[in-house]
């Protein structure tokens, strides 16, 4: 094993990890499981510290869900905040950071911040990994095995460019729409977007702005999972709710791979919910009744339609939309490019395992699971036991699949199919003991007699379940001609 550094100076390691956030931070937690003290893993990220996409996101943003169900492995939190509590942006990033100290306590771990990966090269002998660091300064390792945690790459969002001269535009990235330039102005603002990014701003504006006009350009729509119905508050998660393994394991029986709208129907009438009068789209993100209340009941004008472009034309200002549509808006008003972040980015192809096996690849051209921190935990301790390329695990392109559906229902229906028949195929292989080490369960919010309810449920069901998600893995395939089955040769 590589636990010193190689003849030529190259920094060398059993395990090199690219990227830390949730994916690559729980690879790392399950690395450290495996691994001996004396050996060692070196972590690497082109941010200035640990966190990933949490580095980039806006000030003001929520974690989705109670922080606890946010973790690496089982790793627990030391915030000392009760359990519904929603982590703040600097929150997340400390525990991040806290994560990493836990994990090096148990072995070595080099942290390489500031540094791009740029290539790889599988050999006979493990693998030579090629980052550049902030001053273009190459940084060369080698390690027996590499994990490319790259989740959703996602980019910081940029504000939309527009015609007009008298629009000012920003986005959430650059601007904090609590405290600059736009909350001290008085003039309208215009929200393009439907998504979580657009629900937060939305809810910042109002409830630092009060009085404020705020408008929300929605184009079709969002479904939200209702975080009260699947994580209920207090008392309620001894009797009420819905467990979420449950509710996934529901939505997926009713999907086939051709009837979202229908499914679409059954989830706002079980556990969603939307501030908008309609809502096509699904990206499986967390919002509450009050907050639903909260935006609905602040909103000046919800245009359910896509933003074109922004004019000046006689005088006046005019929003043109994808339908023809224009509407007319004061001079100086805001436009906040709210559009999201996921699956927004282009990388090349990529299978979730190379074909010697040392390399596993979390990315979403060959995604494994429906949230990317699942594939972090599982397909590392896959890895681990030698099992990556021997089980037949279902791959989607999910990126590919955006470029062809008109709405995200399709792919987030089809990731659950996806997340749960991977799952299945992985409870069979690996037993028991790794699911129960897994801090991302969002059953964990119940207590234990429901949750063991809920796992006896999976168990005597994930089989027969499992023929049927693969049917319809193959019909979302097939329906819109995208790569969706188990990797070829390897």
């Amino acid at each position: 094993m590589k636990s010193s550094d190689a003849n030529d100076g190259t920094p060398a390691c059993d395990v090199c990890i690219i990227g830390a956030g949730i994916a690559g931070l729980n690879a790392l937690f399950v690395a450290s499981r495996y691994l001996s003290r004396a050996q060692k893993i070196i972590l690497v990220d082109r941010h200035p510290r640990a966190g990933g996409m949490w580095v980039d996101t806006y000030p003001y943003v929520r974690l989705h869900q109670p922080h606890p169900l946010f973790t690496a492995g089982d790793i627990k939190w030391t915030i000392g905040k009760e359990r519904a509590y929603l982590a703040t942006k600097t929150e997340v990033l400390d525990h991040f950071e806290h994560c990493v100290s836990v994990v090096a306590e148990r072995i070595q771990v080099e942290e390489h911040y500031g540094c791009e990966y740029r290539s790889h090269e599988e050999t006979g002998e493990g693998v030579r990994i090629t980052c550049v660091d902030g001053d273009g300064t190459p940084l060369v390792i080698t390690a027996d095995r590499l994990i490319k945690a790259f989740g959703a790459n996602v980019a910081p969002m940029d504000p939309l460019q527009v015609s007009s001269s008298r629009m000012r535009s920003v986005s959430p990235n650059f601007c904090d729409v609590r405290h600059d330039d736009i909350a001290r102005s008085d003039t309208p603002v215009w929200i393009i977007g439907g998504g979580k990014t657009a629900m937060d701003t939305a809810s910042a504006l109002l409830t630092t702005c009060p009085g404020r006009e705020v408008n929300l350009v929605a184009g079709p729509g969002t479904i939200f999972f209702d975080r009260d119905r699947i994580m209920p508050p207090g008392a309620r998660r001894w009797w009420g709710g819905v467990l979420p393994s449950r509710l996934f394991i529901d939505l997926t029986r009713r999907f086939d791979g051709t009837n979202e709208s229908e499914v679409q129907d059954w989830l706002l009438a079980t556990a969603g919910l939307s501030v908008t009068p309609r809502a096509d789209n699904c990206f499986a993100g967390l919002l509450s009744e009050s907050e639903q209340r909260t935006i609905r009941g602040g909103l000046h004008t919800v245009v359910m339609d896509h933003l074109q472009d922004a004019v000046d034309r006689n005088g006046a200002v005019e929003l043109v939309f994808r339908s023809g549509d224009v509407a007319s808006v004061m001079p100086g008003s805001w436009l906040v490019n709210c559009t999201g972040y996921l699956l927004h980015t282009s990388t090349p192809y990529e299978p979730y395992v190379s074909p010697g096996g040392s390399v596993l690849s979390i990315q979403t051209r060959s995604a494994t699971f429906g949230f990317l921190s699942f594939s972090g935990y599982f397909l590392a301790h896959l890895m681990f036991r030698d099992k990556l390329r021997e089980l037949p695990l279902y791959a989607l392109d999910a990126d590919e699949l955006r470029t062809k559906t008109h709405t995200a229902a399709p792919i987030t229906y089809a990731a659950l199919a996806l997340h749960l028949h991977n799952l299945s195929m992985i409870y069979d292989e690996l037993g028991p003991s790794v699911f129960l080490r897994c801090g991302l369960d969002f059953d964990r919010w119940y207590p234990l007699h429901r949750r063991l309810r809920g796992t006896t449920h999976f168990i005597r069901t994930h089989r027969r379940d499992q023929e049927h998600n693969r049917r319809t893995l193959d019909t979302i395939g097939d329906r819109f001609n995208v790569r969706c089955g188990p990797v070829v040769g390897v």
